[in-house]
């Protein structure tokens, strides 16, 4: 029996004047408890408790270590109480790291109405198109769209994420429907990244990865700088639906080469391995999961 258990025991002992009550209350053989308090006693080098054939009561220093005692355990009954809670509540600051496209369009409003359901819950925000290992970098969740490789973090799969070639109506009847991924090449095209240099596009056809070369009008390394380039007819451009699922369904963009699609990604949360997830992160967690699903907003055109 660790130390605190035996003041426990202690505690009860004097609290029921019997070493077999004290027994019964904590479910212990009363040889146990007994054993306990003379180990105390051994330790501090005093008797606690005068013994008689009816009663147990405790003697002078025993009643002064009793009254330190009860508060000693009342107060780590009370830390656990709290800790057990914050594993059952949302409370606190929960740290998250999000892409910025991703993060302003579809996290923020998920961001307001979660603080707005769990008040004692704040939540810090940060977004950067940079990885974050929230282990190294004390973060509770990362949100990230990619293909997940082998890694040392917890990965939930919120919803795919899809990525189409868009163009807008004018430039589709200034240029034409390409037919084929290889008519890339001679098109102007709005590519992610950062050089204009031999840009290239990862596609499928009939299941199977091709890469093939497009032509260069522009490149940034934000996905809305594209959006707003494709809507001003400037030409193609690969984006993931969440950016232009919206303008597709509202005739502002149309998809093209339709049979080869770009491999899928998936959008994840990412967190430290941890037997006992804190609430907080799994409420957040969940209700992103019941936002997005399997077919997320943005899909639905």
């Amino acid at each position: 029996m660790d130390k605190l258990e035996a003041m426990n025991a202690f505690s009860k002992v004097v609290a029921l004047g019997s070493y077999a009550e004290a027994a019964r209350s904590l479910g212990l053989t009363r040889s146990a408890v007994s054993k306990a308090v003379m180990e105390l006693e051994h330790l501090l080098g005093a008797r606690l408790l005068d013994r008689s054939t009816r009663r147990v009561s405790p003697t002078e220093a025993g009643l002064a270590y009793y009254e330190q005692c009860i508060d000693i355990v009342a107060r780590v009954e009370e830390t656990e109480l709290r800790v057990s809670r914050l594993h059952d509540e949302p409370r606190g600051v929960l740290k998250i790291n999000a892409p910025v496209s991703f993060g302003v369009l579809h996290l923020a409003p998920a961001v307001a109405e979660i603080i707005g359901t769990h008040p004692d819950l704040r939540i810090e925000l940060a977004l950067s198109d940079r990885f974050v290992d929230p282990i190294e970098e004390g973060v509770d969740v990362t949100v990230r769209i990619a293909q997940l490789t082998d890694s040392s973090l917890v990965a939930r799969r919120l919803a795919p994420v899809r990525r189409v070639i868009v163009g807008s109506p004018d430039h589709l009847a200034r240029f034409g429907t390409p037919a084929s991924p290889e008519d890339l090449a001679h098109r102007p095209c709005l590519s992610y990244g950062h050089t204009t240099t031999l840009p290239r596009w990862h596609l499928t056809r009939d299941g199977a990865a091709i890469d093939v070369a497009v032509g260069a009008a522009m490149c940034s390394n934000n996905g809305d700088v594209l959006r707003v380039a494709a809507l001003a007819g400037r030409g193609l451009t690969l984006l993931p639906t969440f950016l232009v699922g919206p303008d597709v369904a509202a005739g502002r963009l149309v998809t093209v080469l339709d049979a080869f699609p770009a491999p899928d990604l998936g959008l994840y949360a990412l967190y430290a391995p941890n037997r006992y997830l804190a609430a907080k992160t799994r409420v957040f967690i969940d209700a992103l999961v019941a936002r997005f699903g399997p077919r997320p907003p943005w899909d639905r055109f």
